[in-house]
């Protein structure tokens, strides 16, 4: 997940069919030398994925140059883009990332629930209060005990179970790689007998469910009790799919005792079986180190995957890194902060959390637009390094399986966040116009009830009149 994305696109297949007239008992195909029939292609080259490369409209920055869709022409393409058949509404914006001008408004400062389009305003959160190439660091402590070791979690939660392999987002740090590194300097120290693992999960606090969320959702996997320390962006499989597990810190702790064991065998040292759970002393001895992918890595992972574990622990590393509790309240105070010193209008806004799973968020989407604009024209690199984070239409993320056959006119064009919940709808990044202007969007449409695949639909047409629009 990297940054400066290069862009898949399709090209145009035009068939043309014509009737011809001929007398009759006139033989055409004896009178004409016809040339072999082209091979049948039974998917329009149009609804196929991208497979040319184009770069990124941000790669240079926004340009000012090119001509600015008219509003008075905009207005009526879109306001039809986002009619659809059934309950609820859109509200949304459309603003020239270059000048900040504003061509579409549909309701846009109303307060509305964003989805998952909230994580846009945890993304430049953490990237500005973190920094985009802060590295986060899982440690193993010894204290006045010598028998006792402490793994200490420092907020990262896309640990691999192996060793570690530099360059990747999952599994950066391995545990494989601490326990070994941890074993060379046990040795060395000519310790014997049996040691006790002990997990330090201190670096967060208060309550690991939020109370914002609905239980429902907690119960099918859509967020569990959230760590500082996790394997696998807090999943089973390590390739981050799988389920949620209810004790990410504890199975980071198992599997890290049983590297620890493999990695003493025939040293003259054993591990408990049983791992223990408490704070490893304030001046404990550092033995081995592992770091995490970088935060802007951690955020495109967020946001490519929309992925709610990664974002809430986001937002409590931002806490802790600005000096608030580790917690859930620390965490949205933290971004709200951040976006109001960034100038991102706050009036109205409501955090319930930080990952948007909560209903009880509320966010216009003129405050979503202007998130995206941070990361399409601050010239701070911090938030510049989160131009890659966005999904890429029919290409990548949760944007991969969109645009393929309705609105394939926006594939590989339009770069955007999605955001689902039962009765909402969101879709907010950037696109370039067909005379190469740069526009900043956010669509957002709520109260929606059984329309959610036709409201889905609407904001990728909506986004694909941006991508060929003159409008002037």
């Amino acid at each position: 997940m990297g940054r400066g994305f290069r862009v898949l696109t399709s090209g145009l297949l035009a068939v043309v069919f014509a009737a011809l007239a001929v007398p009759a008992g006139f033989n055409l195909a004896q009178a004409i030398e016809w040339p072999q029939p082209e091979p049948v292609i039974s998917t329009p080259a149009a609804q196929l994925p991208p497979t040319t490369l184009t770069e990124d409209p941000l790669a240079t920055g926004p340009s000012g140059t090119a001509p600015l869709p008219d509003p008075a022409t905009l207005k009526p393409a879109l306001d039809k883009a986002l009619a659809f058949d059934g309950a609820g509404s859109f509200t949304g914006t459309v603003t020239d990332a270059a000048s900040g001008e504003v061509l579409y408004t549909k309701a846009a400062t109303e307060p509305v629930i964003p989805a998952s389009n909230l994580k846009t305003l945890t993304a430049v959160a953490a990237l500005e209060s973190l920094g985009a190439d802060r590295r986060l660091s899982t440690t193993v402590k010894r204290g006045s005990n010598p028998g006792v070791l402490y793994l200490v979690g420092g907020g990262d939660t896309l640990l691999g179970a192996g060793k570690s392999r530099p360059g990747a987002v999952l599994g950066e740090a391995g545990l494989a790689t601490l326990a070994e590194q941890a074993a060379g300097k046990l040795a060395a120290s000519g310790y014997t007998g049996e040691l006790t693992v002990v997990v330090d999960d201190s670096l967060y606090s208060g309550p690991t469910i939020s109370a914002a969320w609905d239980p429902g959702d907690v119960k099918n996997g859509e967020i569990a009790p959230v760590y500082p320390m996790a394997l696998n962006a807090g999943r089973d499989q390590a390739d981050g799919g799988g389920e949620l597990v209810a004790d990410a810190a504890g199975l980071a702790g198992a599997t890290f005792r049983d590297a620890l064991a493999q990695a003493l065998a025939g040293k003259g040292l054993t591990v408990a079986a049983t791992v223990g759970r408490d704070a490893a002393p304030a001046d404990g001895t550092v033995l081995a180190e592992v770091r995490s992918a970088p935060v802007a890595d951690q955020v495109a992972y967020m946001m490519q995957h929309s992925d709610n574990y990664v974002a809430e622990v986001l937002a409590r590393n931002t806490a802790v890194a600005v000096g608030k509790p580790g917690s859930f309240g620390g965490g949205t105070e933290a971004v709200r902060e951040a976006a109001e010193r960034l100038g991102i209008p706050v009036a109205g806004m409501v955090l319930a959390d930080a990952s948007g799973l909560s209903m009880k968020n509320r966010v216009s989407p003129a405050q979503l637009a202007a998130a995206v604009s941070l990361i399409a024209t601050a010239e701070d690199p911090d938030l510049r390094a989160g131009i890659g984070s966005l999904p890429i239409a029919g290409l990548t993320g949760t944007l991969s399986g969109r645009y393929l056959q309705a609105n394939a006119g926006g594939a590989g064009l339009v770069r955007a966040k999605t955001g689902t919940l039962n009765s909402v709808t969101s879709l907010s990044g950037y696109v370039a116009s067909a005379d190469g202007r740069l526009l900043i969007f956010a669509f957002v449409a709520n109260g929606l009830n059984g329309s959610i695949d036709a409201a889905r639909t609407a904001a990728d047409r909506a986004a694909t009149v941006l991508a060929g629009c003159g409008c002037r």
